[in-house]
């Protein structure tokens, strides 16, 4: 591994290790000396790359809200209709709510922040906007916006419950929404 500020991976190394010690032990529990260890560089490093904790978290919350718009992409990129796209949705609600508790963790955790803190309230808003721009390739923007609600609804209550609903609910609330297209009446 390189040393110094000569390895290209320490800045990414942090943003992982940060994302990942929130997932295990929450943000109240986030510190600069923590990250370090966890992500195996110098203390120094942190202020280096990062201005302070704020701009880490920020970073790191972007690169996760990355990667779910990534997901989103994934199973509704394919979608070549709208049953099709109905489909991808339920896909999308059961891989995230049977997948990584890491990104439900982190989902939550980002959440609370955003409802404290304008700055990461701005970065929710444009994760929602992301993924309503691959919901609307297939439906109209306010059915978007409502499967969008609805994918965060079942997938949170799809994770906590003792035993959570089958696809054929899911298939259904995602037909109950999309049935008509304002765009066609």
């Amino acid at each position: 591994m390189a040393t110094g500020h000569t390895d290209p991976q320490r800045r990414e190394r942090i943003i992982a290790a940060t994302l990942d010690l929130i997932a295990e032990e929450g943000i109240a529990r986030v510190s600069h000396r923590k990250i370090a260890t966890r992500a195996g560089v110098p203390l120094g490093s942190m202020t280096y790359h990062f201005s302070g904790i704020d701009q880490l978290l920020r970073e790191a919350f972007g690169r996760f809200t990355d990667h779910i718009v990534a997901v989103f992409d994934a199973h509704l990129g394919a979608a070549a209709d709208r049953e099709q796209a109905r489909q991808a949705v339920a896909d999308l609600v059961h891989e995230l709510s049977e997948g990584s508790q890491r990104d439900l963790v982190l989902t939550q955790e980002l959440y609370t922040l955003a409802a404290r803190q304008p700055a990461y309230r701005e970065l929710t808003h444009e994760w929602m906007r992301r993924s309503r721009v691959h919901l609307e390739k297939h439906f109209d923007p306010a059915t978007a916006r409502q499967l969008d609600a609805l994918i965060e609804g079942l997938t949170l209550h799809r994770a906590l419950a003792r035993e959570p609903h089958g696809r054929d609910l899911t298939l259904e609330a995602v037909a109950r929404i999309t049935t008509t297209d304002p765009r066609t009446s």
